[in-house]
This record gives structure tokens, C-alpha cells and sequence, in this order.
């Protein structure tokens, strides 16, 4: 059949197998060969595609045990972040990483080795796992932890599902008095003073820019940067005295029932869009307030089918990372060639990220900056101008993003790849575990 990731863009064939259990996927896998595991479709690009056959995880969604005294979840590997956040919020606890929205498995953020607004000081979801089961090429179940088969562990986080199937992880949930966040917003009149605002406020827990990548001049890249902490009960009787401690999910989404045209996405409308969204956003400055675990989070998550905003041909999404060091002259390059083009999407986020754990992990200490772009004629020469700035800078390219980059691109970015392909080739990787992304790649 044919399969897409959440871009929508490449559409690829290949064999969808779902197994129910973990010995079912650890067999399926050995039997057959160019295999990768999908868990809910959330990367953006081919990257669970698999070239041959792939496996669909989300049967395997089972929370297994959870130790209340010491916070560890231990659960299949198709479980979703969202039931786990409407099973264990209302007790306490949270995730220690969360990527941008809740519809992810925790196989597919292991794979990805997500990161969220906290990784300057949690790093990425990896980083918190602290054991998990692999289903080797052969098909045996092997065990990973830091003290047992560690370099696969390493490889396995951030891998892309490429040395086999995960199917059932153990990691540590925070405690926490309530699901609000005490936020705070800056504005940034420059990319230069986003940059600048990241790294002062340092300190924060979580922290974030919206980027105007349509303004020019003085004001290009201008930004809101939002700041939060976990709110405490004691914040919350101060703030918001009439609140439930723990709000629960939303109970309905808008969903968007068709594909919208490509002309209601023109520069005139997303100017305007940027411009409302900035001058509000500014009006808030100033003084922290509450807002609910999930519009903080998960903004887009309240849109059912977002994707579809960008029509039928789909979308692509940029995120590169650039090392601090030259981060602030490569990204007001990158933010200008995107503001004089004029068709960059209002979904454009600034993230300080620290050091990856995994041997493919995307984030290296430095400055992430994502962006949606809606494919249109140029856009794929366009970005390649956008990578040898990144190449040239020292950053390198999200793989749970990408739906696009050339090989050199990935391999200039990438140093740990002749280990990662070591391993690969140790456990009978190679040639068996292949998605369109790896053959794209070369990994």
C-alpha cells in the first residue's frame, strides 16, 4: 500500500504488517527483509516507510507496571504519549521530555530520541530510558540498558528504528503538584535578540521563540519567547483559586474535513497572520500567568488533520541545529533568505537545545530552528541553498523531519555515522532494517 508520514510528502510503497505481540513483531522481522517499524505516523518525512514491509506497532500498546515510588513506567512500545498523560497526570506525574505534540508512541520517540522546550536542561527523551527490549534482525528479544549492551542502546536512541524494533521500554515520570504552567512571554525585536533572550533566561525550565519569518529589516525574525515553569499548588491558589489542580484533556478538536487550497496559504495572508499573531502575543508580555499542560505543549494538537492546511501536495518541515558558536550569523542568513522568498508557514520555533545521547541523536548545544513550507515550485532547490548554510555552519538536519536532504548533507552533519554503521553491520542490520529514509540517505 502506499504510506506517507505527517508531511504528507513522499507517498511510498510498501507492505503494512501489524503485529500483536512482541514475539509476533520479532518474528515477523526475521522473516522478512528492508523492514522498519512505524509506531502512529508522526515523523514528518519516509523515515517509517519501510522499503519492503513495515511494521505497524501501535497494537502493542499495553502499559505494563508503574512503580509510584520512584516514578518509573515501564510499557509497550505502541503506547501513546497522550494515554499516558491522561493516565498518570491526574496522579502526579509527567513526562520528562515533550516533543510538540502528544500523538507520538514511545517507540517513535526513542527511535527519534525527541526533544521539547526543556532539553538545555533534560536533554532528549533518551536520555530518560532507562531500559528497553529490542527485536534484533534475527528476531531475538535483547535487552538494552546503559549497563547492558550499551553501544546498541546508544545506537537504538535516535536510530530511526535502524538496528530493529523496539517493543517495550522503562522510563522515569516527574512528580509534579499540578498540570498548569506559570508562563511568561518576552519580545525579541530581532532574531539576534531571540538568540539573546534564549540565553539569558537559561535558567528556565522551558523555553521557546515564535519566530516572524516574514518580517524584514530592523525587525527580521522578530519573536515571543515564552518561558515556564511547572506551576505549583501554591502558584495556583495565588493565580487561579477556582482551578481544578490537574485540567483534564480537551474533550473535542476542530478537524480540518479537507485539504485547503494553495492560495488561502499566499504571503499576504501569512503576513497578516504573523503580524495579529505577534502584536497579541507582545500585548501579553510582562507578568507570568497560568496556562493549561496541554495549549502549552501542544498548541497544533487542538486542530485535528492540520497538515491538510497545506494542501494536497503536502508540506515539507526544515529543522536544523546550529552549533552556539556561529548559530546567530548562519540563522539571520537562513531567516533572511526565507523572509525575501516570502512563503515560509506561521509554524517557525526557536529552540536552545544541549549535547544527544544517541549515536544519531539530532540535537548537538547550540539553536534549532524548525519551519513548514508548503511545496511549491523552487521550494526543493531553495532548501538546499538553506542546508549548505547549516553544512557550512556546522549544524545538520532533523531525521524525524526530513523528507528531502541529500546524502552529503546528512553525512557532513552526522560524525557518529561510521560507528552507528558498525553496529548495523555487527547485528545483521544492514540490507534487513531499511526504510526509505536509510535508502534514501545511504545509512
Amino acid at each position: 500500500m502506499e504510506l506517507c508520514g505527517w508531511g504528507r510528502f513522499p507517498r511510498c510503497a510498501s507492505e503494512l504488517v501489524a503485529p500483536l505481540t512482541p514475539a509476533c513483531a520479532a518474528r515477523l522481522q526475521a522473516e522478512r527483509s528492508e523492514v522498519v517499524a512505524r509506531g502512529n505516523g508522526r515523523a514528518y518525512g519516509d523515515a517509517a516507510v519501510g522499503k519492503g514491509v513495515t511494521l505497524s506497532m501501535r497494537a502493542l500498546d499495553r502499559m505494563i507496571a508503574f512503580d509510584a515510588a520512584t516514578g518509573t513506567l515501564r510499557t509497550e512500545a505502541g503506547a501513546l504519549l497522550a494515554d499516558i498523560l491522561a493516565a498518570f497526570l491526574p496522579r502526579g506525574f509527567f513526562p520528562p521530555v515533550m516533543p510538540g505534540t502528544k500523538f507520538v508512541t514511545v517507540g517513535g520517540m526513542i527511535a527519534a530520541d525527541v526533544h521539547g522546550k526543556n532539553h538545555h536542561h533534560a536533554g532528549g527523551f533518551g536520555a530518560h530510558v532507562e531500559s528497553l527490549t529490542l527485536a534484533l534482525p534475527s528476531g531475538q528479544l535483547a535487552r538494552c540498558s546503559r549497563e547492558t549492551n550499551g553501544e546498541l542502546l546508544a545506537a537504538t536512541i535516535g536510530g530511526m528504528g535502524l538496528t530493529g524494533t523496539i517493543v517495550e521500554a522503562s522510563f522515569r515520570l516527574l512528580p509534579v503538584e499540578t498540570g498548569w504552567m506559570k508562563q511568561r512571554t518576552l519580545v525579541a525585536a530581532d532574531i539576534d535578540g531571540a538568540i539573546t533572550a534564549l540565553e539569558t533566561t537559561a535558567d528556565a525550565t522551558y523555553s521557546v521563540a515564535w519566530i516572524d519569518c516574514l518580517s524584514r529589516g530592523s525587525s527580521l525574525g522578530r519573536s515571543l519567547v515564552y518561558l515556564a515553569e511547572h506551576a505549583t499548588r501554591a502558584d495556583l491558589l495565588a493565580l487561579r483559586p477556582e482551578a481544578k489542580a490537574y485540567p483534564p484533556p480537551r474533550a473535542g478538536r476542530l478537524r480540518l474535513p479537507m485539504d485547503l487550497p494553495g492560495w488561502m496559504l499566499n504571503h499576504a495572508a501569512m503576513a497578516a497572520f504573523n503580524d495579529f499573531y505577534f502584536r497579541r502575543g507582545a500585548a501579553e508580555a510582562g507578568a507570568p500567568f497560568l496556562t493549561a499542560w496541554e495549549p502549552f505543549f501542544f498548541p497544533l494538537d487542538g486542530i485535528g488533520g492540520w497538515n491538510r492546511m497545506y494542501g494536497r501536495r503536502g508540506f515539507l518541515q526544515h529543522q536544523c541545529v546550529i552549533p552556539a558558536r556561529s548559530a546567530r550569523a548562519a540563522l539571520t542568513e537562513i531567516v533572511d533568505r526565507i523572509s525575501r522568498r516570502g512563503d515560509a508557514s506561521f509554524l517557525a520555533v526557536l529552540k536552545q537545545l544541549g549535547p544527544g545521547c544517541g549515536l544519531l541523536s539530532f540535537p548537538l548545544p547550540g539553536f534549532t530552528l524548525a519551519l513548514d513550507f508548503r511545496i511549491t515550485d523552487g521550494i526543493f532547490e531553495f532548501l538546499d541553498e538553506i542546508d549548505r548554510i547549516v553544512v557550512d555552519a556546522g549544524g545538520r538536519l532533523y531525521l524525524a523531519k526530513d523528507a528531502r536532504q541529500s546524502p552529503p548533507t546528512f553525512e557532513a552533519g552526522y560524525e557518529a555515522l561510521p560507528k552507528f554503521r558498525a553496529v548495523r553491520r555487527a547485528i545483521g542490520a544492514h540490507g534487513r532494517m531499511t526504510s526509505h529514509l536509510s535508502s534514501r540517505l545511504g545509512i
